[in-house]
């Protein structure tokens, strides 16, 4: 979302914008085509929400935010629902509680579709008129549907891991498809640092948070070429590394005790000592050639310390970042890849996009000169800026063409449910 307040006419083209609504909106109901109304329904923890609830939240931001804001004589498909569907937002009043989502068993899952229907057939029949009145927050909201696509996909692995079944999403995919062995060494790749310029002020859609573009002073630094692979995070568990409170901030260490945790979310140990993981395919052995994911903040920095490196900054991983081509991320094409991709270049910085979450040191602040957007989309980023660290790159499950080297993801550091991996920095000096 633009720093601005005035809402501008969209950078696509009107045709192209109606073809990439329907794009979006589709592929959320083909991530949703598996599940049952049960499925679509449950609430497995509070970070989490039904998938039923994020098809119509979605929604209920066009209906709310375009159609009513902005086409005159719109009528709500149901008047009760806005209570239902909002999910932060103070300025639009009253909702249901988020740790309560999952008690909507009501509205059925064939009723919040034909909210879907009720309110694209609206979009798209005043397209012409709504990409130059609010073009912007048109976009906005195609991009927010495909943070909930992630999310959904996200959710859904939670609930599903929660079932003594281990019920499968989608079948595992050939190896072939999911990536190449990545190389055993731990080479890195160094930068100069200096004045170098991150964020964005670009024609292109970004957030606010990645706004305004400015300059930040980097010393000489260097990233691993690959991210942390499961192979060395068992051995670091071998080593002891959730034992050793010497690894840990004070913080993750009491989160450590307090919780009983032992290796990364969705791992157990099988009687024959080898180690499996819950999947969107379901319980699979962990490949200790691809990267580790679903780990916390506290346990990236606990590796890092142990493999006396650090955690990259953000603005180090942008600036790394920048020249490289963020082609990765969810592709439907009748078949989803169910876990992240091995590193497939040694000569290079690999899976940079696409593959994990990859934590920063960065605390999520706003960069100097941020201003939020006036009235309810104000609330969209600015308000979390506290307590949360920043995340770069993108996973597996973020939707291609969503990613770009300015992004800034950002979590809670004991949060591990997201996409989540690391890669090591040090310093050169």
């Amino acid at each position: 979302m633009n720093t601005s307040s005035t809402l501008r006419p969209a950078s696509l083209p009107e045709q192209d914008l109606a073809e990439r609504f329907q794009t979006v909106r589709e592929r959320t109901l083909d991530l949703v085509a598996p599940l049952s109304d049960a499925d679509a329904s449950a609430q497995s923890m509070v970070d989490a929400s039904p998938a039923k609830w994020h098809l119509a939240h979605t929604t209920w931001f066009f209906e709310i935010f375009i159609l009513r804001d902005h086409l005159e004589g719109y009528r709500l498909f149901n008047e009760r629902w806005p209570f239902l569907f909002n999910s932060y937002y103070e300025a639009e009043g009253a909702r249901q509680a988020r740790s309560q989502r999952g008690l909507l068993t009501r509205p059925a899952l064939g009723e919040v579709r034909r909210f879907r229907e009720y309110v694209d057939q609206a979009v798209l029949t005043a397209i012409p008129f709504l990409a130059e009145r609010c073009g912007e927050l048109l976009e906005l909201g195609l991009h927010h549907e495909e943070q909930h696509q992630e999310l959904l996909l996200t959710d859904v692995k939670h609930l599903f891991s929660c079932n003594p079944l281990g019920p499968a999403l989608w079948p595992m995919l050939p190896v072939s498809m999911v990536g190449d062995v990545a190389d055993s060494g731990s080479a890195w790749r160094e930068f100069s640092g200096g004045l170098v310029e991150v964020g964005t002020d670009g024609d292109a859609f970004a957030f606010d948070c990645e706004q305004p573009r400015h300059k930040h002073f980097l010393n000489p630094y260097a990233l691993a070429r690959r991210t942390v692979t499961n192979g060395e995070w068992i051995a670091f568990m071998e080593d002891g590394g959730y034992r050793n409170p010497a690894l840990w901030l004070d913080e993750g260490w009491n989160w450590v005790k307090a919780e009983g945790i032992e290796s990364p979310l969705y791992w157990r140990c099988e009687d024959d000592g080898h180690w499996m993981h819950f999947t969107l395919a379901g319980w699979q052995p962990v490949d200790s050639a691809a990267p580790v994911v679903h780990i916390s903040l506290f346990e990236a920095d606990a590796f890092a310390a142990w493999s006396s490196a650090r955690l990259p900054t953000e603005q180090e991983w942008e600036h790394a970042a920048q020249g490289l081509d963020p082609d990765g991320g969810m592709q439907f094409d009748g078949e989803y890849e169910v876990g992240p991709r091995a590193a497939s270049d040694p000569k290079g910085l690999s899976e940079m996009f696409g593959s994990v979450w990859e934590w920063t040191g960065s605390p999520y602040r706003p960069y100097p000169g941020f201003r939020a957007a006036k009235g309810a989309v104000g609330e969209y980023n600015g308000k979390f800026m506290s307590n949360q660290f920043v995340l770069k790159g993108g996973s597996f499950v973020t939707p291609r063409g969503h990613m770009r080297g300015s992004y800034r993801n950002f979590f809670q550091p004991e949060k591990r449910w997201q996409f989540t991996g690391l890669r090591l920095a040090r310093d050169l000096t």
